[in-house]
């Protein structure tokens, strides 16, 4: 299941979101904003939400947007276990899930048009993580995340 959230300005392309989900034939779950017209949201709530969903495990990965991608992308980056990453790019966006195997991607309603969008989303959730050394700079980070690290 896709975690789906986003601020004022993000929801009409979230909504082009959802109907490529809904074609691609995945399950996904809006967590707000629901309402354009509402300026006084929180980029922070909703990256929050989806973010924690993803961090449970009630949804697999998720797909957040705000005015540029990178406020909601900060806020979401917040919760442990949460790799994020912010894309106006296919080829960002695929390397982000192969080598990193980010469970988050941001957008910028304001920086990509809804296919760009779309392109960067489908590439993003077909991808896959190539695992091997990638695995273990993932490994590095999630020890810099619970302050286990050592660069020695």
């Amino acid at each position: 299941m896709i975690a789906l959230a986003c601020d004022h300005t993000g929801v009409a392309l979230k909504g082009e979101i959802a109907k490529m989900l809904d074609e691609m034939g995945l399950e996904w779950k809006d967590f707000g904003n629901y309402d354009a017209a509402n300026r006084d949201d929180d980029y922070p709530v909703w990256g929050y939400k989806a973010a924690q969903a993803v961090a449970s495990g009630e949804c697999d990965r998720g797909i957040l947007i705000c005015g540029t991608g990178i406020g909601i992308g900060i806020a979401a980056g917040k919760v442990k276990g949460i790799r994020v990453c912010t894309c106006s790019d296919v080829y960002s966006a695929e390397l982000s899930k192969r080598h990193n195997n980010s469970n988050i991607l941001t957008m910028g309603a304001r920086v990509v048009g809804s296919e760009l969008a779309k392109m960067i989303a489908r590439h993003w959730l077909t991808a896959e993580f190539e695992g091997g050394r990638h695995q273990r700079r993932v490994d590095m980070i999630t020890a810099i995340e619970n302050g286990t690290f050592s660069a020695d």
